[in-house]
């Protein structure tokens, strides 16, 4: 399964058999959704720089309770935006995508703290794609927490401050450094994981024009 990113929290995983799902399409963040051709998109919930369906022109939007596109099978778990069980920000859903032996688990805009519920339901994701931004989800500490406790073969950061973004969040370097006793690769926008290597691996991507 190939994945490419958009930027924020907004990737396009395309499986082998040339299944596409696009995951949470953003709005007016500081620079344009580009025109993405997909069978399906999945919405971890309704903010503004999560649920631009209209910038999309797939309108095939999977379920809460997720499903099956081609060659890609979708699951998904219900979780908070935030630290109080859902009070401040209201509920997150995180997929789960599994496809040519690889499960991505887009967490969304996840508040949680780390808990050994939320750390159950994320065991066997090979590729973790986690905020690191913080004030609006978990921040740079809490995400190298849950890289600690899950041990996942790839984690590729989201939803931090770029330099056109517009969200008041902080950027990926904090992230870094609390992880930067795992290898840190920097790639393209696009990526393929190969589960061949052994360990945890950080993948810092760049965002697709």
């Amino acid at each position: 399964m190939n994945l490419r990113y958009f930027g924020h929290s907004c990737f396009l995983l395309t499986s082998d058999d040339k299944t596409r799902i696009l995951c949470d399409p953003y709005g007016d963040i500081g620079y344009p959704l580009p025109a993405v051709d997909c069978d399906a998109v999945t919405v971890s919930h309704a903010h503004y720089d999560h649920a631009n369906l209209g910038g999309v022109p797939c309108q095939s939007v999977l379920p809460p309770q997720g499903g099956k596109v081609g060659g890609i099978t979708v699951r998904a778990e219900p979780s908070f935006h935030d630290e109080a069980g859902g009070a401040k920000r209201g509920g997150n859903i995180i997929y789960f995508f599994e496809a040519d032996g690889v499960c991505v688990a887009h967490l969304g805009d996840l508040g949680e703290p780390v808990g050994e519920k939320r750390l159950a339901s994320l065991r066997g994701a090979d590729v973790l794609l986690i905020p690191v931004g913080g004030n609006y989800t978990i921040d740079a500490k809490t995400a190298a927490a849950y890289v600690d406790a899950l041990r996942p073969a790839y984690v590729i950061p989201m939803h931090y401050k770029t330099a056109k973004l517009k969200i008041y969040i902080e950027g990926v370097e904090p992230f870094l450094r609390s992880v930067s006793c795992y290898p840190i690769r920097r790639v393209g926008s696009e990526f393929r994981p190969d589960r061949t290597h052994g360990g945890t691996q950080i993948i810092v991507m760049e965002r697709a024009q």
